[in-house]
């Protein structure tokens, strides 16, 4: 707590109604200071929930401070944790503040978690995409340095947790890059070398499969949709060891649609302009690995990421083709911008025959009824046991990357059974259920695994009130880093010591 008597900028989080001297960072503060940051507040900060307020210097105060309204105590949630230190880290950024100090109650949980929420949602914020725009004169707005203040006791592990959020948030942000990363500069060659390069940089055994080895291990559904591009598609396997060979590995598979244009069943011009981030599940699943290597977690996981182009031509695949899968299923194309679900079809297959996984998971931008059913606050997550359901469920509260529950009933298979092929890949008869037909289509492939599907298209983007910048939002990076953690608590490890910290 020291820290805050040499801080030039102060930023305090303060709850509606409660005195701010009962805080245990108050005696910490300036003299000088406390007298004039209580008249304020008595005067003119009410502490609502968004509120913000600066205080200027005044005579005989050594630091300046801005006041961040939490709202009433009783209403607080973990959600509102997520969005503290994003949105101190936008107004810094606005008002042009690259550096400032900021002291955390136990509102935000144990010193350790505090620091790893606070830090990993800061660099969240403090991202911008902005490669290919001219650097203005004086560079861009950039934090420097936050000092999240501790009392000397408890530095150890507010450093462990700071470190461990920023190392989440540099690879969801790096997850985020790829995503916005324009269709034709992130084609499925250029992402197969950026897991390439992630896997150099943590030491992670990558392979890649090119068209070759995809037809002789029969995956006719990736080859399928790639057909219409002169970009071939590539098969990404990243395999972390973090354990003990007898482990079961956590399978992670993302969608990697690096662009969509619908195929022949064309998107209307409007929806196309994002389809770069089609990809976005593969990324997720890429810098999720990484990011589990840098932790060094005590886990065996993989990431598998099929990665193609969509697009219209005189090779594409049509309406009405029948596509033989490696699972040794048809799939009757109804709609070739119903593409996604094909490729993860030999995905989720390859997972679970090679790996036998004890969790297989997948993350995928799949479908617009998934976003039409939640909008825009979280994602669909569709399981075969109710027992992983709820594991993910609070796998999303504690990471931040919410989803919701949605059934996987036997009673949807009737809807995507084929006419000439074994399962069609778009429901018949209404548009009604199309996240549940995805879901239940993907199932299909996925043999005896324990396996979720998560439509992560609702949180493909940001949106205004989360306080990150606009473009990719990084979803998913932050879920997988908190399920490995507590997969290692699942899958029974006697190496196992790292303990659960976030």
């Amino acid at each position: 707590m020291n820290a805050l008597r040499r801080a030039k900028n102060i930023f305090l989080p303060v709850f509606k109604g409660e005195p701010l001297e009962k805080a245990a960072f108050f005696a910490f503060l300036p003299a000088p200071t406390r007298a004039i940051v209580k008249k304020f507040i008595a005067a003119e900060f009410k502490a609502e929930d968004g509120e913000t307020k600066r205080m200027w210097s005044s005579k005989g105060q050594i630091a300046r401070i801005a006041f961040f309204g939490l709202g009433e105590r009783k209403l607080w949630n973990a959600r509102k944790k997520f969005l503290v230190s994003r949105r101190m880290v936008q107004y810094a950024k606005r008002e042009k503040i690259e550096e400032f100090t900021v002291p955390l109650t136990d509102a935000f949980g144990d010193e350790g978690e505090r620091a790893f929420l606070f830090s990993s949602n800061a660099v969240l914020a403090d991202y911008d995409f902005n490669r290919y725009k001219e650097i203005p004169k004086g560079g861009w707005p950039k934090i420097k340095e936050i000092t999240v203040a501790a009392s000397k006791e408890m530095l150890p592990i507010t450093r462990e947790g700071t470190r461990d959020g920023i190392i989440i948030g540099e690879e969801a942000n790096r997850a985020r890059d790829l995503a916005n990363t324009p269709g034709g500069d992130m084609t499925p060659k250029l992402l197969a070398a950026e897991a390439k390069r992630a896997g150099k940089e943590w030491n992670i055994p990558v392979t890649i499969f090119d068209e070759k080895k995809m037809k002789a291990l029969g995956m006719g559904g990736i080859l399928g949709v790639a057909q219409g591009s002169t970009e071939p598609p590539r098969f990404i396997i990243m395999e972390y060891r973090g354990s003990n060979k007898n482990q079961k590995p956590l399978v992670l598979v993302g969608k990697g649609v690096t662009f969509d244009t619908g195929g022949l069943n064309i998107k209307p011009d409007q929806y196309i302009y994002e389809m770069h981030m089609d990809m976005s599940g593969g990324a997720a699943v890429i810098h999720g690995i990484a990011a589990i290597a840098r932790l060094k977690l005590p886990i065996n996981a993989v990431g598998i990421v099929p990665a193609v182009e969509n697009m219209p031509s005189g090779s594409s695949y049509r309406p009405g083709d029948l596509l033989k899968t490696m699972s040794g299923k048809t799939i009757e194309v109804l709609n070739t911008d119903a593409e996604g679900r094909i490729i993860l079809s030999d995905a989720l297959f390859y997972g679970w025959k090679h790996f036998k996984p004890g969790l297989m998971v997948d993350f995928a931008t799949l479908t617009g009824a998934a976003h039409v059913a939640v909008g825009n606050f979280m994602s669909a997550v569709f399981a075969k046991k109710k027992e992983t359901e709820s594991l993910l469920v609070d796998v999303g509260t504690k990471s931040g990357d919410y989803v919701w529950p949605f059934p996987l009933w036997d009673e949807y298979l009737a809807d995507i059974k084929g006419t000439f092929g074994d399962l069609s890949n778009i429901g018949k008869g209404d548009r009604y259920g199309g996240a549940i037909h995805g879901a239940k289509f993907l199932e299909q492939f996925t043999g005896e695994a324990d396996w979720a599907h998560i439509d992560i298209a609702p949180k493909m983007t940001t949106i205004d009130s989360e306080f990150l910048s606009k473009g990719a939002s990084g979803v998913g990076v932050r879920f997988i880093v908190e399920l490995a953690k507590r997969y290692i608590g699942k899958i029974p490890n006697p190496k196992s010591q790292i303990p659960n910290k976030s």
